[in-house]
């Protein structure tokens, strides 16, 4: 795959080679993160950050992202703030932005309308997050944690089960993680959900497609057996028709330090890709779980900023000129 000016829009796009290109990119911005040396490798350079939907770490992590390596970010937030409800069609938005800024990250909340928006682009646009269809760029944060965590326990990568429980119907972390995986050898999906919630069968058909064992369940101490990486979700209440038929499952899936203790195998690695419903009625990944050595969800949020580091620093066609634009750090920093 030749990513310089390439939109990134969905999982689909990747291969296994190129998966592997952005994790390994994504490695080489660790000292950045960690605040060991600066990188202005993107100088000069503009992201229009475009989030059209509610979102925390997804929104600040592409901004710091860019930040690290150098470039501005101006940021529209919220359907309210933007020219769309006066009417203006997302290829007209597209077109004004792109004569702003070198690169767009943009979320909305309708499947596909990023692609959409792509179509009057003439910067490279990075999805993140289009309603209940696709999250690309969190898939890719979550394969390079998983990764990342077996090799921290010592876990050879010869096959992989990994459990994914919770809203999988509306999930789109879980669909495109699991498109993801499916690029990869030997891996074993347990899918745990209510009926209702079940994960949609086009995905199913792509793991069973490429040849890995899928299970399905709607028990959760059996999903939990033997897996190496359980992976909670909350219920995306956004995407029900009424609060009440979200309330019907909520609080269905809760992860417990005495739930993990007595039925997960050892060193089993929690995820979740956040936010946690950790209000009483929900509470799928309890609070109690936060000293757990192998619970790796803020980790695993913080893997996302080498993860987008690393998709600018390939769409704009810098990826091999990083050392030569690092300097040193010069304030004080906990990292």
């Amino acid at each position: 795959m030749d990513f310089q000016g390439q939109h990134i829009l969905s999982i689909e796009q990747f291969d296994r080679e190129a998966v592997e290109t952005v994790l390994s990119i994504a490695a080489q911005m660790t000292p950045y993160v960690e605040r060991k040396k600066r990188c202005s490798v993107l100088d000069g350079t503009i992201l229009a950050s475009l989030f059209f939907e509610p979102s925390t770490r997804t929104r600040v992590s592409f901004s710091s992202a860019f930040n690290l390596l150098g470039g501005k970010v101006m940021e529209t937030v919220g359907m309210g703030s933007s020219s769309l409800t006066k009417g203006e069609s997302l290829f007209d938005t597209a077109q004004v932005i792109s004569g702003y800024a070198d690169v767009i990250a943009m979320r909305h909340p309708e499947a596909f309308s990023v692609s959409e928006f792509a179509k009057g682009a003439t910067v490279p646009v990075i999805n993140g997050g289009d309603g209940p269809n696709e999250h690309p760029t969190q898939a890719l944060l979550d394969t390079y944690t998983i990764f990342d965590e077996l090799l921290r326990i010592g876990k050879p990568m010869e096959t992989l089960r990994i459990a994914l429980v919770g809203d999988l119907k509306n999930g789109r972390t879980v669909h495109s993680l699991s498109r993801v995986l499916s690029l990869f050898p030997n891996v074993e999906f347990t899918f745990v959900a209510p009926n209702a919630l079940t994960m949609p069968e086009k995905i199913m058909a792509v793991c069973e497609d490429a040849g890995h064992r899928v299970s399905i369940t709607q028990d959760l101490s059996t999903g939990l057996a033997n897996q190496d990486v359980v992976y909670m979700t909350r219920v995306q209440e956004e995407r029900f028709d009424t609060q009440e038929e979200a309330n019907l499952y909520r609080g269905k899936y809760r992860l417990t330090q005495n739930i993990y203790d007595n039925y997960c195998a050892d060193n089993t690695i929690i995820m979740h890709p956040l936010p946690r419903d950790s209000r009483p009625d929900a509470n799928e990944l309890s609070e109690d779980m936060n000293r757990n050595p192998n619970l790796a969800i803020f980790r695993q949020s913080n893997n996302g900023i080498k993860i987008r580091m690393a998709l600018f620093a390939l769409t704009l066609g810098v990826e091999q000129q990083l050392k030569n634009h690092e300097s040193e750090v010069t304030w004080f920093t906990r990292k």
